[in-house]
């Protein structure tokens, strides 16, 4: 039987903290886990999109599940990107990948070959089968241009019993809904996006995995609990008081606006891996402001 409790209510998509140089700061991805486990987060997320997993190596990926694993010590559930265009080697990498202390894989929707929905069912068909561990889907569309239908997940939803929850970033409301509505009773629906933690809940939805759950782990943690309680007016509150950061998360680019704002609470530098870059002086100024702002509030 599919089990969802471990991925229901706050994930965090967590950085990838780099130096100056570019090599993996794992002393501040260490501090990144803490600071996210003691704000109350229900489980994390290495290696995906905000974790910058497209610019790492195989290597460098065992090693940061491997010290994540260590560092999270069975604090909370561990769920681990990996996804990919070419179905054989997503199912290749999850074999030959370490996966103890993981709880589960969060697979994006292949991207650049554009498969058609039957490519798409058969793509996460192949790699649940192979799959020893539960499987979330990771379905974004604006990164992708590879959109899973409501149809095809909820297809994978009932024949698949590895494929426990959808991370849906697609912004579709309608489509959302559509799988909430037509979904079976032991598959989860997460929010992949922080502007949509309420609506998505609000319809029926599990959570939400958060990229400023990096940052603000408390405040997103309650967001959601109260969400989850049906308390709105409390979680609406706190979304309205957020809402500039979580806009100010993507205007420059992510995960450039979540490591600003680690960059300003001491937990980690201000580094990416080229091509992406650092949010300009303009946007870390107001990312400063506004952190200001919400502390002081």
């Amino acid at each position: 039987m599919k089990d969802m409790k471990k991925f229901r209510g706050i994930g965090v998509a967590i950085v990838t903290p780099f130096k100056n140089d570019s090599s993996i700061d794992f002393a501040a991805m260490g501090r990144v886990v803490n600071h996210v486990i003691n704000g109350g987060v229900n489980y994390i997320v290495v290696m995906g999109t905000t974790g910058e997993s497209a610019t790492l190596t195989k290597d460098e990926k065992k090693a940061i599940i491997s010290y994540v694993a260590e560092v999270t010590d069975n604090r909370v559930p561990l769920v681990t990107g990996i996804g990919g265009n070419s179905t054989q080697e997503v199912i290749n990498c999850i074999r030959h990948s370490n996966l103890t202390g993981v709880d589960g894989i969060l697979s994006v929707a292949p991207y650049y070959n554009k498969p058609n929905q039957r490519g798409l069912f058969q793509h996460f068909k192949a790699i649940a089968t192979g799959s020893p561990l539960p499987v979330i889907l990771y379905n974004v569309p604006g990164r992708t241009c590879s959109n899973i239908s409501s149809d095809t997940c909820l297809e994978l939803a009932n024949e698949c019993e590895n494929i426990v929850a959808i991370k849906e970033a697609s912004g579709d409301i309608a489509q959302i809904m559509r799988i909430i509505r037509g979904k079976p009773d032991n598959f989860s629906v997460i929010s992949g996006d922080d502007m949509m933690t309420i609506p998505i809940i609000a319809s029926g939805g599990a959570g939400v995995i958060s990229v400023l759950a990096n940052a603000f782990p408390a405040a997103t943690s309650e967001l959601v609990t109260n969400s989850l309680k049906n308390n709105f007016k409390s979680a609406r509150e706190i979304q309205l008081r957020y809402l500039e950061m979580i806009e100010l998360l993507f205007i420059d680019g992510n995960p450039a606006g979540v490591k600003a704002m680690l960059n300003i609470m001491n937990l980690c530098q201000n580094a990416l891996r080229l091509p992406l870059v650092p949010v300009n002086r303009t946007i870390y100024s107001r990312i400063q402001k506004a952190i200001d702002d919400v502390n002081k509030s």
